[in-house]
């Protein structure tokens, strides 16, 4: 089994023995797949890359590592809706999404997965991911993200955009 669904399989099992105990989960819940759902998650992607054209333009591209994650993310969101599935973990939205990689159900080449997020422990530290530049910004000082480092990063979240609307158009 593969390191992904060994995330999955821990990540549902987080989410029942939460709610076995509240209502709030901080894991991974099967549910019923909500095309409607994941298409407002593809509104909001095109919402924030949107916001990132606008906040480098104004001269605040250290928030464009944000926006463009948060494009990225609510991709997979979208994809997991379709999936039927409903996440409130980065970690576990990430393991779903390479679990359907490995299994062919969706089609993202794995050189940008890995781009985003790396989820091999050793990989991770060796690797700039759109996560680990995103906190680089979030959490330091600087104000300016580099051109070329914004121009790759624009151009990896557009084409997961357009991978995860084939993905929700997909019978």
């Amino acid at each position: 089994m593969s390191h992904a669904k060994n995330k999955v399989d821990w990540c549902l099992n987080k989410a029942k023995k939460e709610l076995e105990k509240s209502n709030k989960h901080r894991g991974l819940v099967k549910s019923q797949p909500n095309l409607e759902l994941a298409q407002e998650h593809i509104k909001k992607a095109e919402h924030n890359l949107r916001a990132t054209i606008y906040l480098k333009q104004g001269g605040y591209s250290d928030w464009c590592s944000s926006s463009l994650f948060y494009m990225i993310y609510h991709c997979f969101l979208a994809i997991l809706q379709k999936f039927g599935y409903e996440t409130r973990n980065q970690e576990c939205t990430f393991a779903v999404i390479q679990s359907l990689i490995e299994e062919n159900k969706i089609v993202i080449e794995q050189k940008d997965f890995d781009k985003i997020s790396l989820l091999k422990p050793n990989e991770a530290q060796e690797s700039s991911t759109i996560v680990s530049i995103r906190e680089h910004y979030q959490y330091s000082t600087k104000v300016t993200l580099e051109n070329k480092e914004y121009e790759e990063l624009l151009d990896l979240a557009k084409k997961i955009l357009d991978n995860t609307k084939n993905i929700i158009e997909e019978k």
